[in-house]
């Protein structure tokens, strides 16, 4: 079986792989069926969306098989007006001040998903789609959310283990849903062999 492997894409081949993209999200995330469409139009939204940034870890096909896509990640600079941008800036203010918002959300580029198919998990594609999208990055910070399952999920292990940090935790976006853990870190991310090491 051939292994995954990752490549840059553009806009336009990010919304023409949307669909297979949109399938490793469900596998990965189990949502309810009638929120796909939903997702489907913010992911066509945010490919338009400044810094536009997406990689796909695909398992080449054959004539017989077609390409498999195993994870992806995308993400782009976050600006006021889009809409996490703007709930995650007023939250921070709230806790913080604006000076604590604007550490984090002046200059960020954000991590909209990060997805790898159950049947790939556990072989490290998270941690270099992660590490390939926030390479050479211009931006200060680098945020995303993650579900607030518990602590040591590996979602979080995998952030914190590149220097991420708990920026809001139990947090509900408006409309309700699952509680989400706002993550961040000053880029460069930390190698994982210096996050890892022990003294």
């Amino acid at each position: 079986m051939r292994e995954p492997k990752l490549r840059e894409i553009d806009e336009r081949v990010f919304l023409r792989r949307l669909n297979p993209i949109l399938g490793v999200y469900a596998a990965a995330m189990r949502p309810p069926a009638e929120q796909l469409p939903g997702r489907h139009t913010i992911m066509e939204r945010h490919a338009a969306y400044p810094g536009f940034r997406a990689f796909v870890a695909e398992r080449r096909g054959s004539f017989l098989a077609p390409t498999e896509v195993a994870g992806f990640a995308y993400g782009f600079h976050g600006a006021r007006g889009q809409w996490w941008h703007d709930v995650v800036h007023q939250a921070l203010t709230e806790l913080g001040g604006p000076d604590h918002a604007a550490e984090w959300l002046d200059d960020p580029f954000e991590v909209a998903e990060l997805h790898v198919h159950p049947a790939h998990q556990g072989h490290g594609l998270g941690r270099a789609l992660l590490t390939s999208l926030c390479q050479g990055r211009r931006e200060r910070t680098v945020v995303l959310s993650t579900l607030d399952l518990k602590p040591d999920s590996p979602a979080r292990r995998l952030y914190r283990s590149v220097g991420m940090v708990d920026l809001l935790t139990d947090f509900e976006f408006p409309g309700g849903g699952p509680r989400y853990a706002v993550m961040g870190a000053a880029f460069p991310l930390v190698p994982y062999a210096a996050a890892s090491s022990s003294p």
